[in-house]
């Protein structure tokens, strides 16, 4: 209600501001045209005292036509300059518009120290200044995702063609036929699981309204995704520490299925041989925090931010598998089911905690 109040009130004001902008244009307007009466009522003046203006000499009407053509040519003269200080501004957004629609995002908008005291012109500079930084970020991520996004599919392409040419030729031994067809079977595996991943990221970045869903039992489930990869933490001697007991939370199970599998994976990816995972789960005021724990190389902190984002890895090497979609995945489930995800990577130590809702607010 709060924040529904404070935007009502922005509203207002910005409604006033406006138009009081609104008030200030035609009070310019007609300060010119009061400049131009008064200049013709001073002519009349001056040739009524002068004597040029003497009854009978020279007709009313000549008079009149008279004033009346150095009146056009008064106000012609003022509206010209005057009108040039508030086309100012016009023609400086008209400018920086015309730069963003020809691609450079880099474009801000600035007034003058006196216009930018004014609450409207205050919003229209700030209002274009957001505007065009998020047209920035935006282009960026695009060229990062095209750019990460090729380099990912590229590599399995390269090592099947590469394999493929070698058993074209021949002349190779049982085994290293065994050892290219499994190099093979394991890189189309890895662009099929990667074709996957994209159109279940662009499945859930289209959805805007959370729907199936069910109340179930949350432990279970995450006991589930631990033994879906059995063999990845057994073959690596990973040592396991569930410490949770059962719990019920209403969500999308099938969403939320993904989020355990891609962290837990995660984890054994990043954690070396003979390393310690380790999964909570904590009940706090109406929540569920679930925290997802590896021994292993820390992340950077300028890294941390970036984890989220499609296609990043932390790992610039690629010497770990991954393709960095599976947390961008993660990342948007939880903010559907109104969630919170956060990193913590100190002393060999990285932590995923998830905070849930136990039951999603019908709006």
């Amino acid at each position: 209600m709060k924040k529904k109040s404070k935007h009502i009130t922005r509203k207002v004001k910005e409604r006033r501001s406006r138009k009081s902008l609104t008030i200030v244009l035609a009070v310019f307007v007609f300060a010119i045209l009061l400049t131009a009466i008064a200049m013709t009522a001073l002519g009349l003046f001056i040739l009524t005292k002068t004597g040029v203006l003497v009854e009978g000499e020279i007709s009313l009407n000549s008079v009149i036509l008279f004033m009346s053509v150095i009146s056009l040519a008064i106000g012609g003269l003022l509206a010209f300059f005057s009108s040039r200080i508030p086309l100012k501004p016009i023609n400086n957004l008209i400018n920086k518009m015309n730069r963003l629609a020809a691609g450079d995002f880099k474009a801000r908008l600035a007034f003058g120290e006196t216009l930018s005291s004014h609450p409207a012109f205050k919003e229209i500079s700030t209002s274009f200044n957001t505007m065009a930084e998020e047209l920035e970020n935006t282009e960026l991520l695009r060229n990062d995702f095209i750019n990460n996004f090729s380099h990912e599919f590229k590599t399995p392409i390269v090592s099947i063609t590469g394999f493929a040419k070698l058993l074209a030729k021949g002349n190779l031994t049982d085994e290293q036929k065994a050892e290219y067809l499994s190099a093979i079977e394991e890189e189309s595996m890895r662009l099929s699981t990667m074709a996957t991943n994209v159109l279940k990221l662009t499945k859930v970045e289209n959805q805007t309204i959370l729907s199936e869903l069910s109340t179930y039992n949350l432990s279970e489930q995450i006991r589930s995704a631990v033994l879906l990869l059995e063999r990845e933490w057994t073959e690596k001697n990973i040592e396991l520490q569930l410490d949770f007991d059962d719990y019920t939370i209403e969500a999308n199970e099938e969403l939320l299925k993904e989020i355990w599998i891609n962290l837990f994976d995660n984890a054994v990816k990043f954690t070396p041989r003979c390393g310690t995972i380790a999964l909570t789960v904590e009940e706090a005021e109406e929540q569920y925090l679930v925290t997802v724990s590896n021994t292993g190389s820390e992340i950077p902190p300028e890294k941390r931010e970036r984890i989220f984002k499609k296609f990043y890895q932390a790992d610039e090497s690629h010497a770990t598998k991954g393709n960095g979609i599976g947390l961008a995945i993660v990342k948007r489930i939880v903010d559907l089911h109104g969630g919170e995800i956060t990193v913590l990577s100190e002393k060999d130590v990285t932590s995923f905690r998830v905070l849930l809702p136990q039951k999603q607010q019908i709006l």
